[in-house]
């Protein structure tokens, strides 16, 4: 299901969705296509569900226009290290 159509069906609520399709631009992704889970009326509730939330697995507010995900890099170090 397109976002358009979530927004439409579900106006103003907070939707528990999985992301079925979606493609990156730069440090963003967009999601495409998506499969609705349930709706949340609570905000705490919806809070608690993105925390859990497995990979895929988002809480998103229909008040949105797009979905936009900002892609952060992870910066680390690799492998073990040898203290001495």
């Amino acid at each position: 299901m397109k976002w358009e159509e979530v927004r439409k069906i579900y106006p103003e609520r907070y939707v528990l969705l999985q992301v079925l399709e979606s493609h990156v631009d730069g440090d963003k992704k967009y999601v495409d296509d998506v499969a609705i889970i349930r709706t949340i009326q609570d905000p705490k509730e919806a809070t608690r569900e993105l925390v859990s939330a497995k990979p895929g697995i988002l809480v998103y507010h229909t008040s949105k226009e797009k979905i936009e995900i900002l892609m952060r890099k992870r910066v680390g170090f690799r492998g073990a290290v040898a203290w001495k």
